[in-house]
């Protein structure tokens, strides 16, 4: 008689279940280092040699290359917003937060130029995708960055409706900008990111300034800055920093 664990799943079921999902991402892991090595137009041979197991091995564990390309594409992700959740989270001034998350995008396609094109370029797949891992990594970032620019809005009592068209325009203006840079290489990342989080902050400030809100970019934010002032333009809303007020 099968041995139970706890709830009635069959044990040895379980741990085969346990031992494919280990296979698969080992494998996936082999295809990252193969497309490194050789290249967005990598070939399964290839990934079987970096894996040490012929192509029949690999097929038990995924159904086609298609297949393969969208969990290679999935750990993509995982790799993409380790890097960018934290900058994302994080508190701090203005310009440096933006700057953070900028070059937290910018890193990790510099480390893995490869994978990015790979993942991008779809010319993998033997088959169409049921699902757009580039759509979705556009769709997570700009859910994110949505939610941080409504909070600012919001905390100057401005209407945040536009939060989410916003967040998604700079998400293409930061990714078609790291294709182009990626290509062409001109100038360094920290000056690409100096240049969009300049672009990004300039934004920013517009849409604040025209509601009478003067943020100083690098100053802490919080609840309790927000202070009014009748200055010679009449009343306007200045963030000052804490030690100031």
């Amino acid at each position: 008689m099968a041995r139970t664990v706890k709830g009635g799943t069959d044990a040895r079921r379980e741990r085969w279940k346990g031992h494919r999902e280990a296979r698969r991402a080992e494998f996936v892991e082999a295809t990252i280092r193969a497309v490194a090595r050789h290249g967005p137009d990598v070939g399964m041979d290839e990934i079987a040699a970096e894996a040490g197991v012929s192509k029949p091995v690999l097929y038990r564990h995924f159904a086609d290359k298609s297949d393969l390309y969208l969990a290679v594409g999935r750990r993509g992700t995982e790799m993409l917003m380790d890097k960018m959740g934290p900058a994302i989270e994080h508190d701090g001034p203005v310009r440096p937060r933006i700057k953070g998350i900028v070059d937290a995008y910018l890193s990790v396609i510099e480390e893995h130029p490869n994978l990015y094109r790979f993942v991008v370029r779809k010319s993998f797949t033997d088959r169409p995708v049921e699902q757009d891992v580039v759509s979705e990594d556009k769709e997570l970032i700009a859910a994110a960055l949505a939610r941080l620019l409504g909070d600012y809005l919001r905390a100057f009592d401005m209407d945040s409706g536009g939060a989410e068209p916003w967040a998604h325009a700079l998400v293409g203006m930061v990714q078609n900008a790291g294709d182009w840079w990626l290509d062409r290489q001109s100038m360094t990342r920290s000056s690409l990111s100096d240049y969009l989080t300049t672009i990004i902050w300039h934004a920013i400030d517009g849409l604040l300034r025209s509601a009478g809100v003067e943020l100083d970019p690098d100053a802490p934010l919080g609840a309790d800055l927000p202070v009014v002032e009748d200055l010679p333009e009449g009343p306007r809303l200045r963030v000052v920093d804490v030690e100031e007020a």
